[in-house]
């Protein structure tokens, strides 16, 4: 695998950073960016980053504005898609096709955004289908209305949204048993902790090569 790369992209939302981990043979960009309570160093973004290179799979980890300034608090939706929609052109320059992806509410991002920006698929990682104990809040309408292909990984017992939870649509879905929002597993579980990873990198390794 190529040297980890990073990169900082001017966006109208402020400086956002790619920290870039390239395939030898690249097939696929995959960009994938963070929830509104935590950065790149996410269990999952790191195990994909490490694993999807050797198939393929350039990484893209994106960092938004409000990451790099060092704020504690993301902003709205409507500045995470500009910051998203400013980074693209950069993920694009390769010249490969472009899978948007995130976790929590970077995956809302990845949904909200695809077709505008022509992506050719979504990854969404932790999806928040609701805020926790409000399922009345639904945030289905953004999943449902990606237009592009779409997986879907999420924990057996996230209080964002359980799988069960999850309308039907046009859309595959992998539940990592116990896992919470960040794909945690309890010590008692059945399922350890690499295992709940190496199922989440391993069914993304395989949805990726579904896609051409």
């Amino acid at each position: 695998m190529s040297p980890t790369r990073i990169e900082t992209v001017e966006t109208d939302a402020g400086p956002a950073r790619i920290t870039w981990r390239p395939a030898a043979r690249p097939r696929f960009v995959l960009a994938v960016s963070h929830g509104a309570g935590g950065g790149i160093e996410a269990r999952d973004l790191q195990a994909l980053a490490r694993e999807l290179p050797a198939h393929g799979v350039t990484v893209a980890l994106v960092e938004q504005p409000w990451r790099v300034a060092g704020k504690k608090v993301a902003p709205a939706p409507k500045t995470l898609d500009a910051g998203w929609r400013g980074i693209w052109p950069a993920l694009a320059k390769p010249g490969l096709p472009v899978i948007a992806g995130g976790r929590s509410a970077g995956a809302r991002v990845a949904c909200r955004t695809a077709g505008e920006l022509g992506a050719v698929a979504v990854l969404a990682l932790s999806f928040p289908l609701h805020p926790p104990g409000r399922p009345e809040k639904s945030r289905a309408a953004e999943l449902l209305g990606s237009g592009v292909p779409t997986l879907v990984v999420q924990g057996g017992n996230d209080p964002f949204g359980r799988p069960a939870e999850f309308p039907s649509g046009e859309y595959e879905l992998l539940e990592v048993p116990y896992g919470d929002h960040g794909f945690a597993v309890p010590k008692r579980a059945p399922v350890g902790q690499e295992e709940a990873v190496a199922l989440i990198t391993g069914r993304v390794v395989e949805w990726v090569g579904s896609l051409g």
